[in-house]
């Protein structure tokens, strides 16, 4: 034993009767006493080191100085697969005695009570631990260090984008210890940081060696959305998605495939953020330069939707060469659409050549050309005069648009709606999407528009109104409509005519109500206006007396008769049309 020669011979012990097997019993206390002393003194609860002396693949028997070994389970040392006999370990004293008369110890809980410690000390000493990976979890793997569960990041675990993470379940690997909170006590560890520095001096020699221009073989390292990531042989470079194929490019892996060697050309780099912008489709001529150089404007082609804007279509006639066809080139309508009304992505058209710019590497396409234009032959197709049926477009205050055909609009104007009625607002009198008859009034081939008529499909009922409703005449009719003003009166022959407040009054002294049926005199009646004002109270009302004409004092016969006009007009409403014309004869006899 190790702490034999601490113990100091016994001045009072009797050899001669130790010798002849006779030991008292005070000598054989004492002999037992010697014997405790060569061994450690132990406390439980406490950590010591012990010798390994023997393991299989169930138990590990360790030696810490005291009477019996202890043993512990071999799951314990899993994170360290080169365990050997000799090797010390750290204990943690569980118990001087179990129920089997056992020393008790755990290997597991001695690392528990040393390890915080001992990351935290890693983690200033920028220390390198070893640790077991035990499995995977969200984002990462969980490592075994010092038997302290830590997290592993995934992009932590290689400086290359990690596929299969379970390839590394199993495997004892060299870690720094990058994060601790206290607080929790979680720690994250990184393997990536070990290789990090060496990679970061690699990356430098590498990029000061980078020239704009060089073309480098490289490994696709990972794929995104938006461009390639390619490592050149210890630093990384972007393929952006639009430096990939001279062609529209929807997604990179219709180009490049991962861990596949592709060739790039380097076109920038910022060797202070380490960044390189690469390039592939600038191995390969610009198809620009390779366009037939036949074609002008005007020619025919075809080509496939690429992209699809409001505004327009871009249409790739080979690949990198496309032309836009502007939604105002689509169609000879000018009603405001959007593109995607006439094509959509993946659609095969032909197309007429507008403009084509070989410096600027621009051109200009039309679908509209195809198709003759309706304004050409507009006189001969809808002459002034010529019946059609046209769409309703939309509404405005003053009249209606319509289409005659894709390309040809016209508009209906309120007034030329209707003969009679009298429109406030031409939704009243249709709506949008409906057929309507028209007839053509005059054609603006300028502008492109047309003025067309409704009413005029029908005979003007004025013509016939001018001598059946003659001032004075007298009619059946319905009040269809009560204002403030006055009332509408559909007349029974036809037409509507106006009746004041005033000329509503029955022979009772009672005012008609809306939907009575009277009969009415036509007081006045205008044409061009197209105005009949109408009155009940005239049908049964007697002739008034004529009013006597009173002269001023000095006034002269010519200053009196006009007097006498003015003041029965004064006196008499606008239906009065029969006194007044009666009053003027009589003044011109009287000349």
């Amino acid at each position: 034993m190790s702490n034999l020669k601490n113990v100091q011979p016994l001045d009072d012990f009797n050899w001669d009767e130790f010798e002849n097997g006779r030991v008292a019993s005070t000598s054989h206390e004492v002999l037992e006493k010697a014997y405790d002393e060569t061994l450690n003194r132990i406390q439980e609860h406490e950590v010591v080191d012990g010798t390994v002396i023997s393991l299989d693949k169930k138990e590990v028997v360790v030696n810490i100085g005291y009477k019996s070994d202890g043993i512990i389970s071999t799951s314990e040392f899993r994170y360290n697969p080169d365990l050997k006999v000799g090797d010390t370990v750290e204990v943690y004293v569980e118990s001087q005695e179990n129920k089997k008369g056992q020393l008790e110890l755990s290997h597991k809980k001695a690392r528990m009570t040393r390890s915080w410690d001992k990351i935290n000390e890693a983690l200033e000493s920028d220390e390198i631990l070893q640790g077991f990976i035990k499995c995977r979890t969200k984002g990462g793997m969980i490592v075994d260090v010092f038997g302290i569960e830590a997290f592993l990041p995934g992009s932590q675990i290689d400086v290359h984008p990690i596929r299969d993470y379970d390839m590394f379940v199993g495997k004892t690997m060299e870690f720094k210890v990058v994060k601790i909170n206290q607080e929790y006590r979680n720690v994250v560890v990184s393997h990536k940081a070990l290789i990090e520095a060496e990679l970061e001096a690699q990356k430098k020699e590498i990029i000061s060696h980078l020239e704009k221009g060089q073309v480098l073989e490289g490994t696709v390292k990972n794929i995104t959305s938006y461009g390639v990531f390619v490592d050149l042989g210890g630093v990384d470079g972007l393929v952006h998605i639009t430096d990939l194929s001279w062609g529209r490019v929807s997604d990179p892996h219709e180009v490049c495939e991962l861990d596949s060697k592709i060739k790039v050309v380097i076109l920038d780099f910022d060797p202070d953020r380490k960044r390189i912008a690469l390039g592939m489709k600038q191995l390969t001529p610009h198809p620009w330069d390779a366009l037939d150089t036949e074609l002008k404007v005007g020619d025919h082609v075809k080509g496939k939707v690429v992209v699809m804007a409001d505004y327009g279509a871009f249409v790739e006639i080979q690949p990198g060469v496309e032309g836009l066809i502007h939604v105002s080139e689509m169609s000879w309508s000018q009603h405001l659409r959007s593109a995607q009304e006439f094509l959509h992505v993946g659609d095969e058209v032909e197309a007429v050549i507008l403009t084509l710019d070989r410096q600027e590497r621009k051109m200009s396409l039309g679908i509209k050309q195809l198709k003759e234009d309706p304004w050409e032959n507009i006189e001969t197709k809808y002459p002034v005069g010529s019946q059609s049926t046209a769409k309703v477009r939309n509404f405005t205050n003053f009249g209606i648009f319509v289409e005659l055909e894709e390309g040809v609009d016209g508009l209906i104007h309120i007034s030329d709606l209707s003969w009679t009625k009298k429109v406030k607002h031409p939704s009243d009198f249709t709506t949008v999407g409906a057929d309507i008859d028209v007839i053509v009034l005059e054609i603006d081939k300028e502008n492109r528009r047309l003025s067309l008529g409704h009413k005029q499909l029908e005979d003007n009922p004025w013509d016939v109104y001018e001598s059946l409703y003659t001032p004075g005449s007298v009619h059946d009719g319905k009040i269809t409509e009560m204002m403030d003003k006055g009332a509408v009166i559909t007349l029974n022959e036809g037409g509507e005519g106006f009746a004041t407040p005033k000329h509503l009054t029955k022979e009772d002294k009672s005012q008609a109500k809306l939907g009575e049926e009277l009969t009415f005199k036509v007081i006045e009646f205008n044409k061009e206006s197209r105005r009949i004002i109408l009155s009940h109270s005239r049908t049964f009302e007697e002739g008034k007396e004529e009013a006597k004409p009173r002269h001023r004092a000095g006034a002269t016969h010519k200053q009196s008769e006009s007097s006498d006009i003015k003041n029965v007009a004064a006196g008499t409403s606008l239906g009065d049309l029969d006194v007044l014309a009666k009053l003027k004869a009589d003044m011109d006899k009287s000349k």
